[in-house]
């Protein structure tokens, strides 16, 4: 069971795990698998921040990369470079907190560059779904920052993601345990406090299908870690293929899969996640407090 802990951000800390946390996705991107576009234009992805705020989300997730399995990521011919992506995001920044100076803003960067100008521009968070491994300088410049941080479990880069070799149960949890440890590591050596850090096992970062959920079963292994989990499931690849059946044989869309995502996002919970990251909010919230009572009362007995 996952236990009281308090993450220390850029200016204020908040607590874990005495209720479910709900982040919610903003994708500034023209490309994004869960929603083409829809708030690539800056006026939008404000709009849409502030209805995932007036919905319940207690954090909101920023990002203006792709990183959905097939994209390219990193190294000189990144998809995106570090200054069309500071400038897709920073308006988005700074509208929303001109409208809500209070808003808790996460950055969902690898790029070293991005993380900094971002949290000079009001993000308290650094999300990097590398783990510190993509770039180099980006464990140092969120050291630098004070801002709280994300280490995310990847194996290999998007567009290798579908290639990666299936794996044991035991295999796997072991890479993904090796992978943060590895993280926290890396954190550690660049000044950054173990409570200025959570960590999330990287579902569908380069994990096949049913590798998903061998993972999900066993999350509470990784509590072993000794840091607070986020889990990001909504809209993943994954939970469409599984209701192949339910669509003809082909994946569910993308829109079809709020369902399975309600589901993925309880058993993420009750196996230890102290957060969630999701792209609809309200029935998010609905479904962490429901999932709060019952370990409410498993805890109680």
């Amino acid at each position: 069971m996952r236990t009281i802990a308090h993450w220390r951000l850029r200016t204020r800390t908040l607590e874990l795990g005495r209720r479910t946390l709900v982040m919610g996705v903003i994708n500034i991107t023209p490309d994004s698998f869960s929603d083409g576009g829809l708030c690539f234009d800056a006026e939008k992805a404000v709009a849409h921040a502030l209805r995932l705020v007036e919905e319940g989300a207690d954090l909101l997730d920023l990002g203006a990369e792709s990183t959905r399995p097939g994209a390219h990521a990193g190294g000189v011919n990144a998809h995106v470079s570090a200054e069309e992506e500071q400038a897709r995001l920073l308006p988005v920044i700074e509208g929303v907190l001109q409208r809500l100076p209070h808003a808790v803003l996460s950055v969902d960067t690898y790029k070293a560059a991005t993380a900094r100008a971002a949290v000079e521009a009001g993000a308290e968070i650094v999300n990097d779904v590398s783990g510190f491994t993509w770039d180099p300088a980006i464990a140092q410049a969120s050291a630098e920052s004070g801002a709280g941080v994300v280490l995310s479990h990847s194996r290999g880069r998007p567009d290798e993601w579908r290639t990666q070799p299936q794996l044991p149960a035991d295999e796997l949890l072991e890479a993904v345990r090796d992978g943060l440890r590895g993280s926290l590591i890396a954190a550690t050596a660049a000044g950054i406090a173990p409570e200025r850090i959570v960590v999330d096992p990287g579902y569908g970062f380069g994990k096949r299908f049913n590798e998903n959920y061998m993972l999900l079963s066993r999350q509470a292994e990784l509590l072993e870690l000794g840091r607070p989990l986020l889990a990001g499931l909504s809209r993943k690849s994954f939970l469409g293929h599984t209701l192949a059946p339910l669509y003809g044989g082909s994946d569910a869309p993308v829109d079809a899969r709020e369902n399975a995502n309600l589901a993925a996002m309880t058993a993420a919970i009750l196996h230890g996640a102290s957060i969630v990251r999701v792209h609809e909010v309200r029935p998010a919230v609905e479904v962490a407090r429901i999932a709060d009572a019952i370990l409410a009362a498993c805890e109680s007995q």
